[in-house]
This record gives C-alpha cells, structure tokens and sequence, in this order.
C-alpha cells in the first residue's frame, strides 16, 4: 500500500517543532523520542507501520487548538488518532506527521436526561458512556464490536455502528452536536443539544470524514431509556444461502429486530474452540434478538420462529434466561479474538443490499476457491453490514498481496449488487484505491472541495480516503 514520501523539510525542522509543541502543552504530553512514538506506528490495520515525527495528547479543546495553530504554521500534516482500533488504516501515521491522540480527553461533561443526551470528550470509549447512565436507566446504542476499547473520536470518524444499529441507527444517527477544531486552530460548534440543526447538514459531512475535516474534541450524543427486556434466538442450518434467505424474510415481513448477526462454520468452530458457548454443529448461524415488553418479546420471536421453520433449521434456540441469553451472544461477541487465535486474517466490511445476501455469500465461497484463501464470514446480517475475514499467512511471502487482491475482489462485488465500499470501518488506506469502483470523478470531485473548504492545506490525515493520484496536485499546492 503506497504512502507518500516524507517532506524532508519537516524531518529537518523536528527540533524547533517539537519545541513549540512543548510551549503550549505539559512535558509528558508531547511524546518525540524514537523508542517510544514506535509505538503509534500503526493501528489496528497493522500490516503497515511507520512511525510519527511526534506525538502529542492533549486534554481540552483549547490544547487542540494551540497544537493544530503550530502545525498549520509549520506545515506539518497531522493525523488523528481516538484508541487506534481502526481496521483500515485510518489512524496510520506518515513520518513527518504529528499524531493528535486524544485518549486523555475522556470526561463526561454534561448529562441531561430530560432531554435524553450527554455530552462528553471524545477520548472517551464507546461502552464507557453507556457506563456513565446505566445506573440511571440509559444507555448508549452504538456497540461497535471494539466497543470496550474505541473512543467516540473514532465513531464520529467512521461512523461506526454495531450489532445493534439495525434497530437504533449508526453513529451519525445517534450524534446530535460536535465541538470541532480545524486544521488552522480554529474552533467551531457544530449541531448542539436539539433534535436537527438549521442551515446545511454539516453534521452529517463530519460524521464519517476520517479526520479529514477537523478534530472532534467534544460530542453531545443521544442516549435513549433501556429497553424493558431482551431475548434472542439461535438458528441454525445447513447451509450459507438458506442463511441468507432467512434473513431476507424476516427483514421483508417487517418485524424490526434489534440485532440480527451471522456466523459461517469456520467462525462457529473457531468460536466454539475459544469460548465453548455450545453452538450447534451447523454450517451457519443466525442470533436475533428482539426486545420490549414480555408480550412484545413472544410475539416477536414467535413471527421469528415461524418464518425460521420454512427455512428447515437444524436447530432453534430460543433464550429462557439471562444465562441462557449470555450463552448464546458469547461465541459472537469473542469471534474476532477467536479468529486471531487461529489464523492472521484481514477483516472487511463492505455493505449490501440484504436480499443480495445469498448471492454474495455464495460468490464469496467461489472467490476464495479461486484465490486460494479460507474465508470466515461473520457480521450484522439485518443492515447488509459484511464482515469476511480472509485468512493469511503474514510470514509467507506474497500472501498478503494475495489477500488484499481477494479483499478487493469481495468489495468491488459488493459495489456490484447495490452496496457500498464500507459500514463502519472506514476507507482508510485499505479501499483509499477502490473509491473509483463507487464513485464517478464528478462524485470525487465534490468530496475533494469539500476537504478544500476545511483543510485548504490538505494536512489533516495525509493518504487517506482519496486516491493519491486524485490529491497529489492539491497537496503540492
């Protein structure tokens, strides 16, 4: 994956920079020295690594601001960063650049419950804001799958979403106000503590722009009452496509699940091995949770049911108890350590339409027998959210080569049938050279003026999103 080369001249001037960075913020909050920026030379994508000029990690918005001032008058280009959980590469860093993590950020600075909201820095994780309300009787809804560890920057930059956002939406669905500092230091509010702001969307340009536009210090979200209860149901079959097929009924008789999720038979062996949940020897498995009342709950999963069984499962479940209920979402929620145990892999997330469903997961069974390579699929089956995970051998020359060509076999396929190149992991650097499979150069160039309009320098999060050879003019500029 091509990254551009350093500016020299930045490299050169590291010294006094570093130096004015430590002007307007504590000692231990500019990081510099070698040993330890190595540190954040990547992110979660981490089959590239380069390590930053510096790294800094203020506590406030004004500390944002004076350390982004610097770096637009120096010139240097600086990259974002919430906790580094990013799939595709979006938190990578160049080595001329700053990174401006913002894991010391992490308070709650405003709850309201009348008003269903809570306003927080953006350091702050995912599940640790649910945490903030639940003993009031709220919570959070996006649950991305890293949701212990990802920061609420991060889901802002990628608009990430969740088992869960089926039912209750994603991050931009969910996000009500930002305080937002740009690339010149200056501060904006954008949104606020009200259900839809006047004038152009700009919320909804933020929410999902990768860094590119600003640096989100402060969010104000929505949190909603927690439902009265919850129950999910396991369903198994014998095949991938009778899944899928499943799937598509229950979306098309309009029953609203909170959660529908997929498991392939490589995810349900490995997660099997690793969390001994007691899922059924099947090829693949579906867990559909409803909630509501007692009444709302049964009739639900009795629509469920009854549309399951024109499937022929080998085997429904229906959750009884809490244990039962914990039991069922264990092997889903440790798929992706499970994964790692066995294999290194490559985890995608393009999006289709779910009546394609079937289509695509038998399409995804013949590219892997033509590249060579096991697939698991694993993912948010109600919203088409795809989560392949392709296994690779790192250590085996050319085979990283090979997974990220199957990678973009599976991504341009989803474009094909209707969806789009990604639901919540971003483009990054993984599909920054397949924006052209989705969009035509009339589509990209609106995007590249709204990045003009922001960051007119094009130093926020260098090489990410846009093809290089779409940008290398206006950085040069």
């Amino acid at each position: 994956m091509q990254m551009p080369q350093p500016n020299l001249a930045i490299l050169a001037r590291k010294d006094r920079i570093v130096a004015r960075l430590q002007e307007v913020l504590p000692q231990d909050a500019v990081i510099h020295d070698s040993a330890e920026t190595r540190a954040y030379e990547c992110d979660a994508l981490t089959a590239y690594r380069c390590p930053p000029l510096a790294v800094v990690l203020p506590r406030s918005t004004a500390e944002v601001s004076a350390v982004l001032r610097i770096c637009h008058e120096e010139g240097v280009p600086v990259v974002p960063r919430g906790s580094g959980t990013s799939l595709a590469g979006g938190a990578l860093p160049t080595a001329d650049s700053v990174i401006l993590g913002v894991a010391r950020m992490n308070h709650v600075l405003e709850t309201d419950y009348a008003n269903r909201l809570i306003r927080v820095q953006t350091g702050r994780t995912n599940l640790s804001v649910t945490g903030a309300v639940e003993a009031d009787g709220f919570f959070y809804a996006p649950d991305p799958s890293s949701q212990l560890a990802c920061a609420i920057a991060g889901n802002i930059a990628m608009n990430s979403g969740g088992a869960h956002c089926l039912k209750y939406g994603v991050t931009t669905n969910n996000l009500l106000g930002a305080t937002v500092v740009l690339m010149d230091g200056t501060v904006v509010e954008i949104g606020g503590a009200h259900m839809d702001a006047p004038g152009l969307d700009l919320l909804g340009v933020l929410c999902g722009s990768e860094g590119q536009l600003g640096v989100v210090t402060e969010a104000t979200l929505r949190i909603l009452p927690k439902p009265e209860g919850a129950r999910p149901v396991l369903i198994a079959f014998d095949s991938n496509e009778v899944a899928g097929e499943c799937v598509s009924d229950i979306i098309r008789a309009g029953i609203l699940p909170v959660a529908i999720e997929f498991m392939d038979r490589p995810c349900i062996r490995a997660c099997e091995d690793f969390a001994r949940a007691g899922y059924p020897d099947c090829e693949a498995l579906l867990i559909v949770e409803v909630e509501g009342s007692p009444a709302e709950i049964d009739e639900q999963l009795a629509r469920i049911a009854e549309i399951a069984r024109r499937h022929n499962p080998v085997e429904l479940r229906e959750s009884r108890s809490a244990e039962e209920s914990a039991r069922i979402w264990l092997g889903r929620k440790s798929a992706f350590g499970a994964m790692g145990q066995i294999n290194d892999y490559m985890c995608l997330d393009g999006t289709i339409p779910v009546s394609s469903l079937p289509y695509v997961l038998r399409r995804i069974g013949e590219l892997s027998k033509e590249y060579g390579l096991d697939v698991a699929n694993v993912f948010h089956a109600g919203d088409g959210n795809m989560h392949p995970l392709i296994l690779f051998d790192a250590n085996k020359p050319g085979d990283l080569e090979l997974c990220e060509a199957f990678g973009a076999a599976i991504l341009r396929l989803c474009v094909e049938v209707g969806g789009c190149l990604t639901g919540e992991h971003g483009v990054g650097i993984e599909k920054r050279d397949l924006m052209t499979v989705q969009f035509t150069p009339e589509d990209l160039e609106a995007q590249l003026r709204i990045k003009d309009v922001f960051d007119p320098q094009w130093l926020l999060n260098p090489a990410k999103v846009f093809p290089l050879e779409a940008t290398a003019s206006r950085r040069a500029a």
